[in-house]
């Protein structure tokens, strides 16, 4: 990945980031590694804790952002999150996974928050 494209990556991460926490998200952990994987942010409000992946682009010549989350990013995700959940969970905690697609034209920012986008299948 180009540095260009990581940094509006990480543009797109902090855009979503601030929306939550206008919502009365706490953000835990941003950008958690697990080995080549990551999860953009965890982010907690009222014992739910949801694992957000954050897509940003340049106008939506290749369609919606959040449509970029196909199942290999589902299943990285699933695996990341049970990775994330055996190191910081607590008990009485509720998981989902969220998506957040972030498009900017010109000078325009459209978010779109999808809650409990997807189910991991199987084991993660």
């Amino acid at each position: 990945m180009s540095a260009a494209r990581q940094e509006f990556g990480e543009v797109g991460e902090r855009v979503a980031e601030r929306w939550l926490r206008r919502r009365g998200w706490r953000v835990l952990q941003r950008r958690f590694r697990n080995g080549h994987r990551d999860i953009d942010l965890v982010a907690e409000r009222d014992g739910l804790v949801a694992f957000v992946e954050v897509k940003a682009r340049r106008g939506d010549r290749f369609g919606d952002p959040v449509e970029a989350v196909h199942w290999r990013k589902q299943r990285e995700l699933a695996r990341s999150a049970a990775v994330w959940i055996d190191r910081h969970g607590r008990p009485n905690e509720c998981y989902r996974f969220d998506v957040i697609g972030v498009l900017v034209q010109g000078n325009a920012v459209r978010i779109r928050h999808i809650e409990n986008a997807f189910q991991p299948l199987g084991k993660p």
